[in-house]
């Protein structure tokens, strides 16, 4: 966390009001006393029946017997099972929360907190996390993707004023939560490159030391792979604190591009096909680890294939990939072989392959083509399609590009 005060200080004209952050077994008996010091005693308590049962009944029995009042408002499934951070469940939110709420818990995963950010955000009310999993990075940020008129949409919102990440409960999610906790924190090999590409190409901002946090949190993670796989209390330690920093990061930036680059993209791209054919939803972090195997496998290619005469004459972008790409060249090279990342979210014990995933080979061909538009960023990605002479082909038979 000093790090990441640090960073505040460095980033200009950052305001930023670092969050209460616990990380330790039975958190949420903290709460009662956290809301009484800032003498909230009107909660809406927002869950969804998995998270309700994973963590939401035993904090709203903590706190009435702390005579602190918690409006539940639990959100409904879609057909699938599935909490959609779309207009409806907003409209939810918004319906439970009134004038005298004095805050909003997310209780759940990365879903929960989209849809209470948001209603946060436009009802200024504070809002606290409570994960039931350690899932994705995105608990800490300000970020909200949400689902609107069937069209996947990033809004920037409110981050949360604390976080009580209670171990206890984390070790007891589903494994394939955690795992996916996991892919989303190895899509830094990626994105870390790409923002430093769109740094050197796009001219877009960058900051040293939000990378380096941002590639500490990364090593701890696969570090402790084998840990986080087995579900033991040191290796979900490691892991949730890794993505509250990520997410701390991007709260501390305004935008997400240390954690969010062309895996991303194509992760979203995927979610949005999904929602069109109104498909069950796949785990976000899940969806990104196989996407960064697919990005780095594309980049390795990229980086022994390309030349400065495969680039048309009146490009753009070839003066400075010209003068950038030994650098470029190089980080490409220290990035782990794709068949190594499919190795670490298989130890991870999540999918390491699209075929794990169960996505047709549709959906990574229209992908690999399309995905960069979702984003105004200078990837290596987007520069892969505008410099393309035909259309990327996705081969099924070795995941190959």
């Amino acid at each position: 966390m000093n790090e990441i005060k640090q960073l505040v200080k460095q980033v200009k004209d950052s305001n930023v009001e670092l969050p209460l952050t616990e990380v330790k077994k039975d958190s949420i008996y903290s709460i009662p006393a956290y809301l009484k010091s800032l003498g909230f005693n009107r909660i809406v308590l927002t869950a969804d029946s998995n998270t309700m049962e994973a963590a939401g009944s035993e904090l709203a029995a903590v706190l009435q017997q702390e005579a602190i009042e918690a409006n539940v408002v639990l959100l409904p499934a879609n057909k699938h099972g599935q909490v959609l951070a779309d207009e409806e469940t907003i409209i939810e939110v918004m319906v439970g929360t009134t004038e005298e709420t004095d805050a909003i818990l997310a209780v759940g995963t990365g879903t929960i907190h989209d849809i209470v950010r948001f209603v946060s955000c436009k009802m200024n009310k504070p809002f606290i996390s409570v994960p039931t999993a350690a899932s994705v990075d995105g608990f800490t940020s300000k970020g909200a993707p949400l689902i609107l008129k069937g069209i996947k949409k990033t809004i920037q919102t409110t981050a949360p004023i604390a976080v009580f990440a209670d171990i206890r409960i984390l070790m007891k999610a589903p494994k394939e939560l955690n795992a996916a906790g996991t892919g989303d924190i190895l899509g830094k090999y990626t994105s870390l490159l790409d923002w430093k590409i769109s740094s050197l190409i796009g001219g877009e901002p960058y900051h040293p030391l939000a990378a380096e946090l941002t590639r500490q949190s990364l090593e701890k993670c696969m570090a402790n792979l084998e840990q986080i796989g087995k579900g033991e209390e040191k290796g979900l330690t490691v892991l949730i604190h890794s993505l509250l920093e990520s997410g701390l990061v991007m709260q501390v930036l305004n935008h997400s591009r240390p954690a969010s680059g062309g895996e991303h993209h194509l992760s979203h791209h995927w979610e949005i096909n999904l929602l069109k054919r109104d498909a069950k939803q796949l785990l976000h972090g899940a969806k990104v680890g196989v996407a960064a195997v697919i990005v780095t496998d594309m980049y390795k290619r990229w980086a022994q294939q390309w030349s400065i005469d495969t680039i048309p004459g009146n490009s753009p972008y070839k003066q400075q990939l010209n003068e950038h790409w030994p650098e470029i060249k190089a980080a490409i090279e220290e990035l782990p072989e794709p068949d190594q990342l499919q190795n670490f979210l298989k130890t991870a014990g999540g999918p390491a392959s699209v075929e794990e995933l169960g996505l047709p080979d549709s959906f990574i061909q229209a992908s690999l083509n399309e995905a960069y538009q979702l984003r105004n960023r200078c990837t290596g990605l987007f520069l892969i399609n505008k410099l393309k002479r035909s259309p990327l082909v996705y081969h099924s038979s070795d995941g190959s590009i």
